[in-house]
């Protein structure tokens, strides 16, 4: 993750006031700061959802699995997954002796499957190259396949409890209506962002790791993109998005893309066939899920350019082994 922290205070405008400096190596937090840091971290460790993940006895891949199943997935479709998944490969060396093919079969209907391509060559690059634990170090973490700097920060914040930005779109959101003012934080995160993240990450790790959950529980559970709860926020009294009178972003959070139709609706059933047959599937089979040619043919073509499907001669075509 990045250390391009914030190394001046924040304007004196600011609801929290200023924030003090914060650079590579860690500031103390000014008294308003850790006074914040305080409300949502009790708020946390009140409302905090049980989740597998979370739990102490949670190892480091269970959570890096997590974070490769969420990305763009609610948490209710995930835990069924989640469970399976660590029930069959509790250990990153066993989901690398099967195939990818396996991955993308057992990831069933999260979507977005390259996930379980990327998450296979992961826990094989663990594997090979780590001993069969996922990496303490920010630095490993991100070179695995498959991990950005979202995910290496994640993983090392909430398996190991070190101090990273950690910033997701819940944590987005939540910064920029208590910090900046603004309803919405831009469709990418910018410097500022990142800036604004520094200046408020706790000085210790621990504290760090908690605030990174807490934060991000926090837009998941009140902060909500389109009806935030700020009667049940901790922090609504020092909101500067609320004390400016909540002012109406120039327009709503972006819709997600309807699916019915989509090539994603006919990849997936594309890949609901695959995953249901223990070998190769003729094309033929590939042909009854959707009724139009030149989708069809344009969805498995994308199957096959993304890895997720292997064409083989006589017209038939299989998951990646």
């Amino acid at each position: 993750m990045s250390t391009d922290f914030r190394d001046t205070a924040a304007p004196s405008s600011s609801p929290l006031g200023p924030l003090g400096p914060t650079a590579t190596a860690p500031a103390p937090a000014s008294a308003a700061t850790t006074e914040l840091h305080g409300l949502v971290i009790d708020w946390f460790d009140e409302h905090a959802r049980d989740l597998p993940w979370r739990r102490p006895d949670a190892g480091a891949w269970s959570v890096m699995v997590s974070e490769f199943m969420l990305q763009q997935t609610p948490v209710s479709r995930v835990l069924p997954v989640h469970a399976e998944w660590l029930a069959r490969w509790p250990r990153p060396a066993d989901l690398a002796r099967e195939s990818p093919g396996e991955a993308v079969r057992a990831w069933g209907r999260l979507g977005y499957p390259r996930r379980a391509l990327r998450l296979h060559a992961a826990a094989t690059a663990i594997a090979q190259q780590h001993g069969g634990e996922v990496p303490y170090d920010h630095a490993e973490l991100l070179a695995l396949p498959g991990v950005g700097e979202y995910t290496a920060a994640a993983v090392a914040s909430f398996a190991y409890g070190r101090r990273h930005i950690v910033l997701d779109t819940n944590v987005r959101r939540v910064f920029a209506r208590l910090v900046t003012g603004v309803e919405y934080p831009p469709n990418a995160t910018t410097a500022a962002e990142r800036r604004t993240a520094g200046s408020l990450l706790p000085p210790d790790e621990e504290t760090a790791a908690r605030w990174a959950a807490a934060t991000m529980e926090l837009g998941a559970l009140v902060c909500g993109a389109r009806s935030p709860e700020c009667g049940a926020c901790p922090v609504a009294a020092r909101c500067a998005w609320r004390l400016a009178g909540s002012p109406a972003h120039e327009g709503p959070p972006r819709k997600g893309q309807s699916y019915a139709g989509t090539d994603r609706q006919v990849r997936g059933r594309l890949l609901a066939v695959l995953r249901a047959s223990t070998g190769a599937v003729p094309k033929a089979a590939l042909d009854t899920v959707w009724h139009e040619p030149v989708q069809r043919a344009r969805a498995l073509d994308g199957l096959v350019a993304d890895g997720l499907v292997e064409p083989l001669d006589g017209d038939l075509f299989r998951l990646p082994v």
